[in-house]
């Protein structure tokens, strides 16, 4: 298991927090696969640092200077994932290890050329959005779970989640990518499975995995 760093920590907080800007040290537990005691330690730490405000038994927020570090690591996370894409050729389900190696090491200098060379992209090859290096994000529309959708619409995936490797692979054999249309043809109320119509071929997905493509409707 790779050793877990603060910056690691602070990009889960950052990306996980809920719409107060909260998360749960057991959420961070589950997100880094690590126990709920070494993610204690670790938030005291950051506490101490100055890098989250931290309360045992209640949620964990970044500070001002927290969500900056946080923001500069998910910004040079996400450029090399869509550079090891577009220029380097590797699949999506392969580019974060790849990036998580590389962002730690890599100068602001080389991460602005990154970011030249790839015309100021907007977002990352799994749809989440990239900030700039002022950490401005562009306008995000972070679509709705493929799960919600009604059988008759149709929808164009617009980002997917990006916390498992297996789950990534699956979507692209069966044909499931940024900027793809689906057609939800029905919902099976026994285990809520989806019947959707991809490129023109009809395929059964699982619920759990409807809940983590987001799209937006197709008019």
């Amino acid at each position: 298991m790779r050793n877990i760093s603060k910056e690691d920590y602070l990009s889960v907080i950052y990306k996980s927090a809920d719409d107060n800007g909260e998360i749960k040290a057991t959420q961070i537990a589950e997100k880094l696969n690590i126990s709920a005691a070494a993610v204690t330690d670790m938030l005291r730490k950051l506490s101490n640092d100055g890098y989250v405000l931290y309360q045992r038994y209640k949620g964990t927020k970044l500070t001002t200077s927290g969500e900056e570090y946080a923001r500069s690591m998910v910004r040079r996370h996400r450029i090399w994932e869509l550079f090891l894409h577009q220029v380097v050729g590797l699949p999506w389900d392969k580019v974060h290890d790849e990036a998580h190696n590389l962002e730690h090491s890599a100068s602001d200098e080389l991460i602005n050329k990154m970011e030249e060379m790839l015309d100021f992209p907007e977002y990352d090859p799994h749809g989440d959005p990239i900030p700039d290096k002022n950490g401005k994000l562009p306008k995000v529309n972070p679509g709705i779970s493929l799960s919600t959708i009604n059988p008759g619409n149709k929808v164009k995936v617009n980002r997917v989640h990006d916390f498992d490797n297996s789950f990534l692979q699956y979507i692209s054999k069966i044909g499931i990518e940024l900027n793809k249309e689906i057609i939800v043809m029905d919902v099976f109320e026994f285990d809520h499975s989806l019947l959707v119509e991809i490129d023109k071929k009809e395929m059964s997905i699982s619920s759990k995995v409807a809940a983590n493509i987001f799209v937006t409707e197709v008019k």
